[in-house]
């Protein structure tokens, strides 16, 4: 008997809890084996918080791994959510024309969160208290051009976003230079309406091969053959179950996660997130991204940047009536685009000035 509790006593592995409260969440970190993050509302309290975790989280995996045992479908008793997530360096200088936005009514603020990753290594300019204050996810890390990081990043923000509000039923990423097409209220019965993500999912794009084999020629093999390989806009929107997808990948990843012997092919983020839902979900995709953006104009592998002098009624007009392009070659749907990027900082004052009597106004344009 007692050689029996000695070896219990040996074999059980022990844990190290440490527990951080905010305002509405409370964050246990069990440090054991294998170990566990667990993220509790203690007073069932749905209201959007000030404050999302007070200390950041040490390790990526620990962070999904706990995003993915959220729930997959959001609370039937409090109204969806829209999860804004923004991807930026150090600021977002349209945060004035966002700020506008969010507040057109009182009634939209238990309709959305917003979520915010920087580069923690950079200054960032927080702004004037509102909206943005305090939304910096703390598990932010540096994100380069042309390397995974980027896939990290937004894979960050959809972890956080599933584990803070179980109602967030639609994930949108968007930039620092992306700006809303039409109002909160369009924009909202648009997305959650919807029962399929919005993401841009293309097959045999000029190019796609030497993408495929940015990582080397035998990289991405087995987990993902060239002919499964696809391209796509950088900027989505997914359901909440393909927010969990993407949070519980392991397998796809492992091929993404890594350097590319060619970076001037290498886009790993306009290829990941397209690929993964391909080969998992087809049919859950609307295979159209709904940001606009003026490829007509590359410019070291960016787009068009709309300058202050083109921002006017017309142009709002122009990008509203504009069509995405679906992969699969759908000619029935008429999705509409909701965001549109790039647009230059230097033109928030124009972008204001146009604000409610264009922007915001559903009726004024087409």
């Amino acid at each position: 008997m007692l050689a029996l509790y000695f070896i219990l006593l040996v074999c059980v592995p022990l844990g190290v809890i440490m527990t951080v409260t905010s305002p509405r969440l409370a964050i246990t970190v069990a440090v054991t084996q294998p170990a566990v993050l667990i993220i509790q509302n203690p007073n069932n309290n749905l209201t959007s918080p000030q404050v999302i975790t007070s200390q950041p989280l040490d390790h990526d995996e620990l962070l999904l791994r706990q995003a993915s045992k959220a729930n997959p479908n959001p609370s039937p008793k409090f109204p969806k959510k829209l999860a804004f997530m923004f991807l930026t360096t150090n600021s977002l200088p349209l945060a004035p024309l966002w700020e506008l936005f969010f507040n057109q009514s009182s009634h939209h603020k238990s309709l959305y969160n917003v979520y915010v990753h920087v580069d923690p290594t950079q200054k960032h300019k927080p702004g004037s208290p509102g909206t943005f204050q305090n939304r910096i996810i703390p598990s932010s890390k540096p994100a380069y051009r042309h390397t995974p990081t980027l896939i990290s990043a937004a894979r960050r923000l959809l972890a956080h976003a599933l584990l803070e509000d179980p109602s967030n039923y639609m994930f949108i990423l968007l930039s620092p230079s992306c700006i809303p097409l039409h109002s909160f209220n369009f924009t909202y019965k648009t997305l959650v309406s919807s029962t399929k993500s919005f993401i841009e999912i293309l097959k045999d794009e000029p190019g796609w091969y030497e993408r495929w084999a940015a990582r080397g020629p035998y990289a991405m093999f087995p987990e993902v053959p060239a002919e499964e390989f696809r391209i796509g806009s950088q900027f989505w929107t997914l359901t909440r179950a393909h927010a969990l997808m993407v949070v519980s990948d392991v397998e796809i990843w492992s091929k993404f996660n890594k350097s590319c012997v060619r970076e001037d092919i290498c886009y790993p983020e306009e290829h990941y997130f397209p690929t993964l839902l391909n080969m998992r979900d087809p049919q859950g995709c609307v295979s159209a991204t709904v940001t606009h953006v003026d490829w007509s104009v590359n410019d070291h592998g960016h787009p068009r940047t709309y300058k202050p002098l083109e921002v006017r009624a017309e142009l709002i007009q122009k990008l509203r009536s504009a069509r995405p392009r679906y992969g699969d070659g759908n000619r029935t749907r008429k999705d509409p685009f909701l965001f549109a990027r790039k647009f230059s900082p230097a033109g928030i004052n124009q972008l204001m000035n146009i604000t409610r009597s264009v922007i915001f106004n559903d009726s004024a344009l087409v």
